[in-house]
């Protein structure tokens, strides 16, 4: 499964998507839409896979710096691991933010971060770890692509803060 749309680019209207929300304000899981979260400022990060050392470290930076997103914009982290992964990876670590599950990989072709990715030499598709900052309009604001998971948080406030 692969996207066939040009890349997203700043400025371009976000992809709309309903999706679950796990954690957070969310609790046990309730759907979410892009379009009901017009008027404020929105960050979907995308990341690979749940409990996971580089996504563990991406979200543990978050949850970290939580007090500086908080009230800020509304945070959620993107994969397609199922609503019960996220619950544990959400109590495993404390984190205060929600989680969206796509295993229908809906949204994470959408947003064309749905890619090829090759590990020892062995290739397969998997998520690109990408963070879509988008603005009150619903237009893309920012793009951080293939995010280090140590400097997400940092690069993210800085975006956040451009808003």
């Amino acid at each position: 499964m692969s996207t066939e749309f040009a890349p997203l680019a700043i400025g371009d209207p976000a992809p709309n998507f309903t999706a679950t929300a796990i954690g957070g304000k969310y609790g046990a899981g309730q759907v979410v839409r892009l379009k009901e979260l017009r008027g404020a400022p929105v960050a979907l990060y995308f990341y690979p896979k749940d409990d996971t050392p580089g996504c563990t470290a991406q979200a543990c930076g978050l949850r970290d710096a939580w007090s500086e997103f908080d009230g800020k914009a509304a945070i959620f982290g993107v994969s397609i691991d199922s609503a019960a992964s996220h619950g544990k990876f959400i109590g495993k670590y404390q984190l205060p933010f929600p989680l969206l599950s796509d295993p229908e990989k809906k949204i994470v072709c959408d947003y064309g971060v749905w890619v090829e990715k090759s590990l020892y030499g062995k290739k397969y598709m998997g998520a690109e770890r990408t963070t879509f900052v988008i603005d009150r309009d619903g237009r893309i604001a920012a793009i951080l692509r293939k995010v280090k998971p140590a400097e997400h948080a940092g690069l993210l406030q800085a975006e956040l803060a451009q808003l």
